[in-house]
């Protein structure tokens, strides 16, 4: 670590900030949103600085030569597009032991400005040792669509309370599980939704707080987690704290290792899917592990491919959470159909040409022979199978016998969203050829004249390196 992340309160005193243009103003905006008291030397002579009323109460504009100033209680100098200038200030601050930042010059910085995500009371600030800005700005961005949009309103909630609790709770560790309890739970969970008028109630209501800080069963509860298609990238944002705040995940089979790795590290992790032809544990022993697990105090996890609902039996299971008693909330996800159909370019309605979308499932033939295929002849309908590789043969047959055109389009996709995604597109009379054509699934069959519009299969960049591979042998 080459720089030390601190805090610097810009209101003990002024701070100088030198320079020209847009880098100048730049910082301007940084300092004054910090609250700062700021003294300007412009060097380019140009001191319209788009200042509003509140900001010039705190922001001087000086004239006169910068190296001459007085620097009597100054806490700090910035240097932005200051040019030859900058490199002087910074000897001189050096030498008066001020801090100073030279905008993008190492050398003559002692310290630098991170990237900043400001959620009010709670600031996080990302810094790469002044190496890479860029690299700074993007993990900024993560870090930003990771919090929730109420976390700072969350500190500061808390700050409320803070020294009355305190006092009443002694032990330090036990103020410390008191907190947590309050913000992993109901109390914070209202905060974060912006009922904070419920969460102060709720916390007023707790008439010893070393008590419930010493609660031993804490509010266990149950998340469906829709897990997308298979790119870890699809994940919601809601997905991914989940994961991350999970004491236990029950997952399906073919989760992608990218997504299982988004979890906790110390989170235990349950396979409970199956793959066709395989046996699973069944849907009512997966029930009973969950409820068991979240009557114990768990923040569990049952993340499932694509969306809950979507063919999930998350329903089956909202209704035995429900039987007994457990909280649960539901995330969706990125069911395959629509990660199939954006992957590969497919619109799955079309102005004029497709007005209906039917998505249904076949794992084998048997499945096949119960759908009434005459409701799916309509050449306006596109048609979504999940799960319908070993049934191709009986998919085809049933829609040929109810009418549908042999020359229909069909496109197959396998694996979609993943790196390893492949399709095939032909008609209704080549299926089970398409379908042996894409080496495995899990993939999702469209059926409809809108997979005519599908782009161009595309190559992953690890068939492109293959076949460049082949091609130099």
């Amino acid at each position: 670590m080459q720089f030390l992340p601190v805090f610097l309160d810009l209101k003990a005193g002024p701070v100088v900030l030198i320079g020209a243009g847009e880098l100048l103003r730049a910082k301007l905006r940084v300092l004054a949103a910090a609250g700062a008291r700021i003294r300007v030397h412009t060097i380019d002579g140009n001191q319209d600085l788009g200042l509003s009323p509140a900001d010039a109460v705190r922001i001087e504009v000086v004239a006169g030569d910068p190296l001459a100033a007085d620097l009597a209680g100054v806490i700090a100098i910035v240097c932005a597009g200051a040019e030859d200038i900058g490199v002087a200030m910074s000897a001189r601050a050096k030498a008066l032991g001020l801090p100073v930042n030279v905008m993008d010059d190492l050398e003559h910085s002692s310290f630098i400005f991170p990237a900043i995500v400001d959620r009010g009371d709670v600031v996080v600030a990302v810094g790469t040792g002044g190496t890479s800005p860029v690299v700074a700005r993007r993990v900024r961005e993560k870090i930003e669509a990771l919090l929730p949009a109420r976390i700072g309103e969350l500190a500061e909630f808390i700050g409320g309370f803070r020294k009355s609790i305190n006092e009443r709770i002694a032990e330090f560790p036990l103020r410390r599980r008191f907190w947590e309890r309050v913000i992993d739970g109901p109390i914070g969970a209202a905060v974060l939704a912006g009922r904070k008028g419920e969460a102060g109630a709720a916390l007023n209501r707790i008439t010893d707080p070393s008590a419930f800080a010493r609660a031993d069963k804490p509010e266990g509860s149950v998340a469906l987690v829709g897990a997308g298609p298979g790119d870890p990238d699809l994940l919601t944002i809601k997905a991914l704290r989940a994961l991350q705040d999970a004491d236990t995940v029950f997952h399906d089979e073919l989760v992608s290792p990218e997504i299982l790795d988004r979890i906790r590290r110390d989170t235990t992790r349950v396979p409970v899917g199956r793959r066709v032809g395989k046996p699973g544990i069944g849907q009512d022993a997966i029930n009973k592990r969950m409820i068991e697990a979240a009557q114990s105090g768990q923040r569990v996890v049952r993340l499932k491919g694509g969306d809950p609902f979507v063919f999930g039996r998350g329903g089956e299971e909202v209704e035995a959470l429900r039987a007994a008693g457990v909280a649960y909330s539901i995330i969706p996800g990125i069911t395959a159909g629509l990660g199939g159909a954006a992957d590969f370019e497919v619109p799955l309605t079309y102005r004029h040409e497709a007005t209906r979308i039917t998505f249904l499932t076949a794992h084998k033939a048997r499945d096949a022979e119960t759908v009434d295929w005459s409701t799916l002849t309509d050449a306006k309908m596109t048609v979504v199978v999940y799960m319908g590789m070993t049934a191709a043969p009986a998919i085809r047959a049933g829609l040929f016998a109810a009418g549908r055109s042999p020359e229909t389009p069909v496109g197959v996709f396998a694996r979609v969203t993943r790196p390893d995604a492949q399709g095939a597109i032909g008609t209704l009379r080549d299926l089970p050829e398409l379908v042996r054509r894409t080496n495995g699934g899990p993939a999702i069959l469209i059926i409809g004249d809108v997979v005519r519009h599908a782009g161009s299969l595309r190559q992953t960049p690890k068939q492109i390196i293959s076949d460049l591979l082949d091609a130099a042998e």
